[in-house]
Order: C-alpha cells, then structure tokens, then sequence
C-alpha cells in the first residue's frame, strides 16, 4: 500500500510539474475613447483541469506595480493558447509600457512576461 500511496505521489507531482508555469504569448493594448486601455492577453499553459490551470493574468507598471487583474474562472484544456480581454484598465499619466505577466494555480507568477507599449504615449 506504501508503494502505490508513494507512486501515486510522484504521479501527481509530476503532472503539476509537466504543465509548467503559465506564459504571456501576446499582448495588444487599445486605447478607448475614455481615455482607459483594453488589453487583450494571450495565455499559454499545459491546463490540466481544476487542480491546475491559468488562472489568471495581471498589468504591471515596470517598477512593478499592479495596474490591472484578469481573473480567469476555469481551465482551458482544450484551448491553448488562449486570448482574454479586460476592458477600463487605468494607466497612470507618463508611464509609456507596461508588463504583462500571467499565474497559475500550482506555481503561481513565474513563466513568460510581455512588455508593450502604451499606445498614445
């Protein structure tokens, strides 16, 4: 009984390390009418379901600051990569790029980052 308990540990493990750490693929930045941006950011992660996925992906200003947050509700097995916008996204005035950064639910912040320009700036 030991050995499977062991096996089926290392089974897990290496599933959630196989899927890796969630990468920005792509960012395009919009300017709106009001003044505030749309981002829509492109995700790529090996999801595996609910017990590891992107689950979400963030606008930061290059010091690091958290501008924005894109919360992801469910896993996109099937759908790799995938694109997912957020709309009214402030930018602070003089601040010309941003970085986009995207986590998972195992490993958290860690993979791919995109830096892109502020259009308008």
């Amino acid at each position: 009984m030991r050995a499977v308990l062991s096996g089926l540990f290392l089974s897990l493990l290496a599933t959630q390390v196989l899927a890796g750490e969630a990468d920005v693929v792509k960012a395009d930045v919009t300017e709106l009418s009001d003044g505030s941006y749309r981002f829509d950011v492109t995700v790529r992660h090996g999801d595996e379901g609910w017990d590891h996925y992107a689950d979400a992906w963030e606008v930061l200003s290059e010091d690091g600051k958290v501008l924005a947050v894109r919360t992801l509700a469910h896993p996109h097995v099937n759908e790799q990569p995938f694109t997912r916008s957020l709309s009214g996204v402030e930018i602070p005035a003089g601040m010309s790029r941003v970085v986009v950064r995207a986590k998972d639910s195992v490993h958290g912040y860690g993979g791919e980052t995109v830096t892109v320009e502020v259009p308008g700036r």
